[in-house]
């Protein structure tokens, strides 16, 4: 297994400068589309039920990244550091842009999704770069047969805000200003939004397709043994705190679903990543991760839809 990651490593995947200019406007038009969907209301419940919601915040922003360096720790002699950074990247984003319907199939608590999902896409300015350079600065100094590598996260805070903040605030601003057009263009935006999604990870693929099929079995084992992780996280965190069953497949929800589309875009970015680094692995990981959660997402969401959800008032 270490000696086929070891050559994934190796590999630059094949993607023109077109492609990633595509990659990054179709992130930007994905964040538009969720943000027009928040309101500031949802910035409200945060407030008006802020213990749910930091549990929630927490899970997603402290205690999934702490748990995916623990298991990368665990799998240092069978996994490689470029798969390891891809976990550790995919751990520091924030949820994605499906985890409110998904949470609607698991009859979880949709308020509650929606107002993490917004909130955590506007801290994830700030912390997706500040986990990846912590967790993945750590991990570079305590592994032995790696140097370490040193990532600008001011670079990363500014890809992020243009990648994130921008959209997502033009998003709330136009939703604001103009409701009514809002109401009649949000639900195709959102269904666009997610084939826009699709086709972007698969032109992730296609342009690469000899070394995805080549790989597959050991990416689809780790990405499933990490996304089982993430979801598990989630759900015994909150469950730790004492939260109703809705809350705690809510935030199980929010954090098993990452947006790794931004962890690719991130990943292409030559001042963040520079070439020589020979980050395969982190490509492959990120990529898969993308098919994978929205599997095991509707998968774990339609069992938990046969299963009554008490709906009970947390403080």
């Amino acid at each position: 297994m270490h000696d086929d990651l070891l050559l994934l490593d190796s590999i630059r995947l094949n993607f023109s400068q077109a492609s990633l200019h595509l990659m990054n406007i179709s992130i930007g038009f994905i964040m538009f589309g969720v943000a027009l969907g928040i309101k500031w209301e949802n910035f409200k419940s945060i407030f008006l039920n802020p213990r749910t919601a930091i549990i929630g915040l927490s899970s997603q922003f402290l205690a999934l990244p702490a748990v995916t360096f623990i298991a990368v720790w665990l799998l240092g002699s069978f996994i490689t550091p470029s798969v390891a950074f891809g976990m550790l990247l995919v751990a520091s984003c924030p949820g994605g842009n499906i985890s409110n319907f998904i949470s609607s199939v698991a009859r979880a608590n949709v308020a509650l999704s929606v107002s993490l999902t917004a909130i955590g896409t506007v801290l994830a300015v700030i912390f997706t770069p500040l986990n990846f350079a912590f967790w993945g600065g750590l991990y570079s100094t305590t592994s032995p047969l790696l140097r370490p590598i040193h990532i600008d996260p001011f670079e990363m805070f500014q890809t992020v805000t243009i990648l994130l903040g921008l959209p997502v605030a033009a998003g709330i601003i136009f939703s604001q200003k103009l409701p009514k057009i809002t109401r009649v263009i949000q639900k195709p935006i959102e269904k666009l939004s997610i084939l826009v999604f699709a086709a972007f990870v698969f032109l992730a693929f296609r342009n690469n397709y000899e070394y995805f099929i080549r790989y597959i079995n050991w990416i689809l084992i780790i990405v499933l043994i990490h996304n089982a992780l993430a979801l598990s996280t989630g759900y015994l965190f909150a469950g730790a705190f004492g939260l109703n069953r809705s809350d705690r497949r809510t935030i199980s929800i929010e954090t098993g679903i990452q947006n790794s589309g931004l962890g690719l875009v991130l990943l292409f970015n030559p001042k963040i990543f520079p070439p020589e680094l020979n980050m395969g692995g982190m490509a492959f990981i990120a990529a898969w991760w993308g098919i994978w959660h929205i599997l095991s997402g509707l998968s774990l969401a339609t069992l938990w839809s046969f299963r009554r959800s008490e709906q009970k008032v947390t403080g």
